[in-house]
């Protein structure tokens, strides 16, 4: 379709800016969100915690092979067991028991020998630990992120205020 000027008898609707302005929403909800984060940390960490045990009572169980791979990958990485300890598993099997994942040396049924063959460092504390270690490669990402809103915002302005600009000029 080629390009037409509008003339005094086809008047476009005038110019909306509901891209800039879901654009900038978006953008102060994650400053928003960010502030609170650092604020409620300690409850964060609290909730995030009783979460994640709640999460274990799903481990194993049928529909669940996600979660339960999650856990086996995440423990066997980081070299953990539990979400504090290792006696957080004892309240999911109703034993003295761990998941094979949680052994120092995997075998099948590792888990049910005796508690010195078992890793000791709760997984929370060690995930923790290595969103810590990296916490620059966080920033950067989150700087790009920032960044790339913000060029955002600044294009659909422009484009916006071109477009006023073309419209006042054909009226």
């Amino acid at each position: 379709m080629p390009f037409e000027i509008p003339d005094g008898n086809n008047r476009s609707e005038p110019a909306k800016i509901p891209f800039f302005i879901l654009l900038l929403l978006i953008l102060l909800l994650e400053i928003l969100f960010m502030i609170l984060f650092f604020t409620y940390q300690d409850q964060i960490d609290l909730y995030a915690q009783s979460d994640l045990k709640k999460g274990l009572q799903l481990f194993g169980t049928e529909g669940n092979i996600g979660l339960t791979n999650a856990w086996s990958i995440v423990q066997t990485d980081f070299r953990c067991c539990g979400v504090t300890n290792h006696t957080d598993w004892f309240h999911v099997f109703n034993a003295t028991r761990v998941p094979d994942s949680c052994c120092l040396e995997y075998s099948d049924n590792c888990g049910l020998e005796n508690p010195g063959t078992w890793w000791t460092a709760p997984c929370y504390e060690r995930v923790k630990g290595w969103l810590q270690e990296n916490l620059v490669a966080l920033w950067i990402f989150a700087l790009c992120t920032a960044l790339t809103q913000i060029l955002g915002l600044v294009f659909s302005m422009t484009i916006f205020c071109h477009a006023v600009k073309v419209e006042t000029f054909y009226a």
